[in-house]
């Protein structure tokens, strides 16, 4: 159970730490690709494209950390729910209210930045830009570990049918 807390508490740093704070060229010319595609997508002027650009890069970090803090929490369902294995409950319950506060924290952030964007966006270009987030989020999900496309890994259509995540 202590390990499991502490999985909790230094999981988001550590995987912070390991993020590097200056991405490599490809990287950077990919994001700037897909800045100037969704600019053109949703009619920016250079001013809006600018500031969507600064509110995406002020809450990055937020969303990072709470998407470490989420995947670590899974990791600690999977550690206590391994077949054979008898679970505590007492861990359990204490990763579902973790989990609980993270989903909480998370839906807070995305309020707050939808807030911020509002003020600079139109609300058709608001709505476009929703579009554009949930086909990007479909890609993802759609993506196997390591980011390849295919079938398997948690949360997958595959590892659901078979009754069990892979």
């Amino acid at each position: 159970m202590k390990r499991i807390a502490w999985l909790l508490v230094l999981a988001p740093s550590l995987l912070a730490a390991q993020t590097p704070s200056d991405t490599g060229g490809a990287a950077r010319d990919g994001r700037q690709r897909r800045e100037a595609w969704v600019g053109r997508a949703l009619g920016l002027s250079a001013d809006q494209a600018a500031k969507l650009e600064a509110t995406r890069a002020r809450f990055a970090p937020q969303r990072r950390a709470l998407m470490a803090r989420r995947r670590a929490i899974f990791e600690g369902f999977r550690g206590q729910l391994q077949p054979g294995i008898a679970a505590n409950a007492d861990s359990v319950r204490k990763l579902l209210d973790a989990r609980d506060q993270n989903r909480g924290a998370f839906a807070q952030l995305q309020r707050d930045e939808e807030k911020e964007i509002a003020g600079y966006l139109s609300p058709v270009q608001r709505a476009r830009l929703d579009l554009l987030r949930e086909r990007f989020a479909g890609m993802r999900s759609r993506r196997g570990p390591g980011g390849r496309r295919g079938r398997g890994g948690w949360g997958s259509r595959e590892s659901w049918h078979r009754g069990r995540p892979q």
